[in-house]
């Protein structure tokens, strides 16, 4: 499968459906693998960070969630067939798995969000087995009870939404001892999946502002919206190294 190195973060060249048909065959192969759901800051943060940028360097499958990433990619010259967000995926990985009869887990977000958000997928995916959930404000004393539950109950896919970067460092540091087919970070999902949030606008998410309307809800957020213009500079940057050296 082709990857690009986005800013020294290796990027998967996936469509929806090649990243949904790659999961299945980790589902089916067995062993445990990690898929990130990269997005500008993600990639920003690995860029200056070394140890997160090994994770994602170790990760299985990366594929490019934002727009900026794939604006960036295209910018440098390389072929990205579209956007894989992150809660598309979780919705199309939902509905796989209603139809396989593979069992998911929803670990993250606020007290009874991921309760809901399984309410929710299990209504609109009939057959769905939603192995357990819960919510991401636990101690770590607490882990080693919820690792049991989580193994316990033996999902083919584990939802990890507890936001970049501590969702890809959990499932790096734990996915050996899960030994669960496939962990996947899906930052906010969970919120929007349960109604908590309200996605953009079809007309927004074409024009690539979904992260303008995410940035209207929770305005809290400011400082990863100016991480964009940072990420977008040292894209550019990168391009003109390219042309000056070609």
């Amino acid at each position: 499968m082709e990857t690009v190195d986005l800013l020294g973060v290796h990027i998967h060249l996936v469509s929806m459906e090649e990243a949904v048909a790659r999961i299945e065959e980790f589902i089916q192969d067995g062993s445990p693998r990690h898929v990130v759901t990269a997005d500008a800051s993600a990639v920003l943060r690995a860029h200056r960070d070394p140890r997160f940028r090994e994770i994602l360097r170790d990760a299985d499958l990366v594929v490019p969630d934002g727009i900026g990433v794939v604006w960036a990619a295209r910018l440098l010259g390389w072929r990205v067939p579209e956007r894989v967000p992150g809660v598309e995926l979780v919705e199309r990985l939902c509905a796989l798995s209603a139809q396989r009869g593979y069992r998911v887990f929803l670990l993250g977000a606020a007290p009874g969000v991921a309760e809901e958000a399984a309410r929710v997928l299990a209504t609109r995916y009939p057959g769905l087995c939603v192995a357990g959930t819960h919510h991401g404000y636990f101690r770590p004393e607490e882990e080693g009870r919820i690792l049991a539950m989580i193994q316990g109950s033996r999902p083919h896919i584990l939802f990890v939404a507890l936001g970049v970067p501590t969702q890809e460092v959990w499932i790096s540091r734990h996915r050996g001892t899960l030994g669960i087919p496939v962990c996947i970070g899906v930052g906010g999902s969970f919120d929007v999946l349960s109604g908590r949030l309200r996605r953009a606008p079809r007309w927004m998410q074409h024009l690539g502002l979904e992260w303008l309307f995410r940035w209207y809800q929770e305005p809290w957020r400011w400082r990863r919206i100016l991480a964009l213009p940072r990420f977008a500079l040292l894209v550019v940057k990168a391009r003109l190294s390219r042309k000056s050296s070609s």
